[in-house]
């Protein structure tokens, strides 16, 4: 008998070489060294507060480049924006500048820089309002235009935190500066932070998320039946399926386009998403009609290959995409109708879908609240719970990290509509997740960080649902930078890509040709689904003289092969599963028969 010792060890501070699938090494052999390098940057700070709190935190980053930050020096570096007067105040200890007597939206406090082409800043700064509860955006005026940071909705009589990014596309001076259309207010501002990063140190804080979120260093010890360590025994571990949920939308045309079903299943796909074929106005397009047949056919398809449905969606609050009866029903006949939708779709495929994007794109849209009443999309949720409440529940919205200027989906905005959800009565048990479309122009890559980080701080899944980049000469490259970002973040627990094929064209983004030849995008994907440990990749080598074989793995499952170098045609098979843990030490005893 071999017995195998399997040690996880997150207290590793060194990352990894993400060009390799895994770094397999034999005790402590020089070279080793080759396959990683020291982080020497200064850290990311991916916390975020999303309390309502009575004193504010301090900046982060000590204030970054900001001078003056907490107001400790009256308001030295700060001046006034437009006509706003402002004002130095305390309060029980805490100092913080207030912009008062505005006029217009822009009339507020400010404080000059200089911004660097090559730089990527995080944004943060604590804001309050003087009654109410109001918008508050932090904007950047610059020589070449205006650039929005981020935005909160400010209370009254306590602080809220407001975390952004930006980059510029020319370095130059530049002038921070915060509005509120609501000018009856005054704008409170304190711990303002604005923190500079190299694009070698925004690299590396993805390398490091990646090496404590999404891999574990694996060390495995083989001894005989004895207890007698095993030197110079040959292990192979064999990845037999990925941790990280990653796939790409479908539609029917794959269940004819034997091409098409080539492309897609040769790929690691582990999960997707129906374009349209679960959609109301695709299922019931006359009413009393239902018709499931392409969204039965393609859930027999993922099936037939092991891959992971999101059922997509129950609601659409666009009123565009409605089946076209819809619109002439009265509000209670509709709420009847919805009832209906709502448990014909989700009990028809109940257990056999991963996620249910519930309501769709209800920030920007009230097809539902404007007839059914202003709490329409929590009963939806409440209906959905009693229908299938083991299976999680998304809301899936677009720009809240797409577009900080986008006031209607902020981060702030998309909270207080989940935490509405989430205090409709009987939904406090509801299994509730956030879903990011992500349909991309051109990516703010520090704000879809810091936006995500706000998100973290509910404390439910979020997944990246329908990610595309509009056509431009930067296409590939700016899916590539998305992907990187939105894979790297610890708090992302999955990636579908909206790339679903139809031969007049794709949604906005294609992978392949019409003959199922990548184009750059597709080109990208492949790319990265080596690099993020989603194929099927092998690490093999021979235990040390204390038995020691050691690793650093993607989450997965996984297959250990280990020869027992003393007895002829000996070896053993164990299955493994590498997944996340909290801990900073795991250790997993494994026994198998030679």
């Amino acid at each position: 008998m071999i017995t195998i010792h399997i040690q996880y060890d997150k207290k590793e501070k060194t990352c990894y070489d993400l060009a390799s699938y895994v770094m397999p090494h034999q005790g402590t052999h020089t070279n080793r060294v080759a396959l990683r390098f020291q982080v020497n940057a200064l850290s990311y700070d991916y916390t975020a507060s999303i309390e309502c709190l009575a004193k504010p935190h301090k900046p982060q980053y000590n204030g970054g480049i900001i001078v003056n930050p907490e107001l400790n020096h009256g308001l030295n570096g700060w001046s006034s924006f437009g006509n706003a007067k402002i004002q130095h105040r305390e309060s029980e200890g805490n100092r913080f500048i207030v912009a008062h007597g505005r006029q217009q939206s822009y009339d507020s406090i400010s404080q000059k820089t200089y911004l660097q082409s090559n730089k990527f800043y995080t944004f943060s700064a604590w804001i309050q309002v003087s009654s109410g509860s109001v918008p508050v955006t932090a904007i950047f005026k610059t020589s070449s235009g205006f650039i929005h940071a981020g935005a909160i909705v400010a209370e009254s009589n306590c602080w809220s935190m407001l975390k952004g990014g930006l980059t510029v596309d020319a370095s130059g001076p530049a002038e921070l500066y915060f509005e509120s259309k609501n000018t009856s207010v005054e704008i409170w501002v304190d711990s303002i932070s604005l923190q500079p990063f190299t694009e070698k140190q925004w690299k590396s804080h993805q390398h490091q998320s990646i090496t404590k979120t999404r891999k574990s260093n694996v060390k495995i010890q083989a001894v005989d039946e004895q207890g007698k360590p095993l030197a110079n025994a040959t292990i192979i571990i064999q990845q037999k399926a990925p941790g990280f949920p990653f796939g790409v939308a479908i539609n029917k045309n794959i269940l004819t386009n034997t091409a098409y079903q080539h492309w897609f299943t040769s790929r690691p796909f582990t999960v997707t998403t129906f374009e349209d074929e679960m959609k109301w106005y695709s299922t019931e397009s006359s009413q009393g009609h239902e018709d499931y047949s392409a969204a039965d056919a393609l859930l027999q398809f993922a099936k037939q290959h092991n891959i992971g449905v999101r059922g997509h969606n129950v609601f659409w609050d666009d009123p565009r995409y409605q089946p076209g009866w819809l619109k002439s029903l009265s509000g209670q006949q509709l709420s009847d109708a919805a009832s209906k939708r709502l448990n014909s779709v989700m009990g028809r495929y109940k257990g056999q879908v991963i996620a249910w994007d519930v309501c769709n794109e209800n920030l920007h849209f009230n097809f539902f609240e404007s007839k059914i009443g202003a709490s329409a999309s929590a009963m939806f949720y409440n209906w959905a719970l009693k229908a299938d409440g083991a299976t999680t529940l998304f809301m899936n919205e677009y720009n809240t990290i797409e577009e900080s200027g986008d006031r209607d989906s902020i981060p702030a905005k998309y909270l207080q509509k989940l935490r509405d959800i989430q205090a409709f009565p009987g939904n406090n048990n509801a299994k509730m997740a956030i879903g990011l479309e992500s349909h991309f122009t051109t990516p703010n890559i520090p704000y879809i960080r810091s936006s995500i980080d706000t998100l973290a701080a509910a404390k439910v899944p979020i997944w990246i649902t329908e990610l595309d980049v509009t056509s431009g000469p930067n296409q590939a490259s700016y899916l590539e930078q998305i992907l990187r970002e939105v894979h790297a973040h610890p708090q992302i627990q999955g990636i579908v890509i909206w790339s679903a094929w139809n031969p007049q064209g794709c949604y906005r983004m294609c992978l392949t040709d019409n003959n199922f030849k990548n184009l750059p995008t597709g080109d990208v994907v492949d790319k990265l689904i080596h690099e993020f440990g989603l194929t099927s990749g092998l690490a093999s080598g021979m235990t040390d003289p204390n038995g020691f074989f050691e690793a650093s793995l993607f989450q997965g499952d996984y297959e250990v092969k280990i020869t027992n170098p003393s007895v002829a045609n000996s070896s053993s098979v164990q299955g493994l599963n590498v997944g996340p843990t909290t801990e900073s030490q795991q250790q997993l005893l494994l026994q198998v028969s030679a």
